[in-house]
């Protein structure tokens, strides 16, 4: 178990700083493996079984991103597709208009969802709650409005990506399609556990959990809000930019659908929203629901609903949530423990408290 001793004064009680379970090594050199084995599908898997994993990949990008505002940050978004679109968009014309290639039109997507993402964050900074949450629909809608009425890219029927892609093989565009998706899930899962394992990650749960007390501990609540919202800004572009390049053609109704957010918020909810994990878990669920269901009209919706809210109703920690509470079992070991050296480990399903408040308890213990 991964720990670090926290200094004390003498005769004062000593704790540990504990990071991880037991079982996390074993955990993530199963999932090392399981990953080189998927990124050799252009090899051993068709072309059907390839764009599913594809879609697993960027749909599980897409639910972190919105996981790390939402369940890290407190920030509820529900206008990440305004960052989607434009990714798409800007793919679109680095590669037909520019005449560059397609897949470093990817990063191009990312970078002017930056670029978006930093311009639009001063306005909506001005909002709290649920006039945060409405401000980031108005401002996709604004979005695709003003494409839908710019006749270079299509206006609102969309145009087609297809001639930008037709010097490439058919194997080589699958393949490369596959491998940006693949890097795409994975870096931004890890990008994510990275941040929240460092002191940045540990003042975006603290002001989660409370804004006034970790600004008096000297936690820069809004630079970080804002830092963390182009951060997720980045992702959706980079993913936006993935799906238009995965579906060879790009409509504003398509990229800028709120259908997109509210896949993300299923996802995160259905999995465990606040953790890494849970985003894995929900994307399963969701691609097996649509799969299962899509054939059945309205009826696919409605069963997601009732998805969500059954799930909401009887786990509102997510299936995942469950799990880790149950057995203490997390692949992606984030929390941070203090406990006596003299004292036995927190016992399987005790929920552990806050940032705010696990420090705090510390320090009065330390002072006598």
């Amino acid at each position: 178990m991964n720990s670090q001793r926290v200094g004390a004064p003498m005769g004062a009680p000593r704790f540990v700083m504990q990071h991880a379970t037991r079982a996390h090594r074993l955990l993530w050199l199963c999932g090392l493996m399981a990953l080189l084995v998927v990124a050799a599908g252009p090899w051993w898997a068709d072309s059907g079984l390839l764009r599913l994993l594809g879609e697993f990949a960027y749909m599980l990008a897409l639910a972190q991103m919105w996981n790390l505002l939402a369940g890290y940050g407190g920030l509820v978004s529900i206008g990440q597709q305004a960052f989607i679109g434009i990714g798409g968009y800007a793919l679109l014309v680095f590669a037909m208009d520019l005449e560059g290639n397609p897949f470093l039109g990817v990063l191009v997507g990312g970078a002017a969802a930056t670029v978006a993402g930093l311009i639009v964050a001063p306005i909506l900074f001005r909002l709290r709650d649920a006039y945060f949450a409405i401000g980031t629909w108005v401002v996709a809608e604004v979005f695709r409005l003003l494409v839908s009425n710019v006749p270079a890219v299509g206006g609102g029927s969309g145009t087609s990506l297809t001639a930008a892609l037709m010097i490439f093989p058919a194997w080589t565009r699958e393949a490369m399609t596959f491998w940006i998706s693949l890097a795409l899930g994975a870096g931004s899962t890890l990008a994510t556990y990275l941040f929240l394992r460092s002191r940045l990650g540990l003042g975006l749960t603290a002001i989660r959990d409370s804004e006034v007390a970790s600004e008096s501990l000297g936690v820069r609540v809004r630079w970080l809000k804002v830092t963390v919202f182009v951060a997720s800004a980045l992702g959706c572009g980079l993913a936006g930019a993935l799906i238009c390049l995965t579906h060879l053609r790009i409509s504003p109704d398509a990229a800028f659908a709120i259908d997109w957010s509210a896949a993300m918020i299923f996802i995160v909810v259905i999995g465990g929203i606040g953790t890494l994990e849970g985003p894995i878990i929900g994307t399963v669920i969701y691609l097996l629901l649509r799969n299962l269901l899509s054939d059945y009209g309205t009826w696919y919706m409605i069963a997601l609903g009732a998805a969500g809210i059954a799930t909401m109703l009887m786990a509102p920690i997510g299936i995942w949530g469950m799990v880790a509470k149950r057995f203490d079992l997390r692949v992606f070991p984030i929390q941070r423990r203090l406990r006596r050296i003299d004292q036995p480990p927190t016992p399987p399903g005790e929920v552990p408290t806050t940032a705010v408040t696990r420090v705090t308890s510390a320090a009065r213990q330390i002072r006598g």
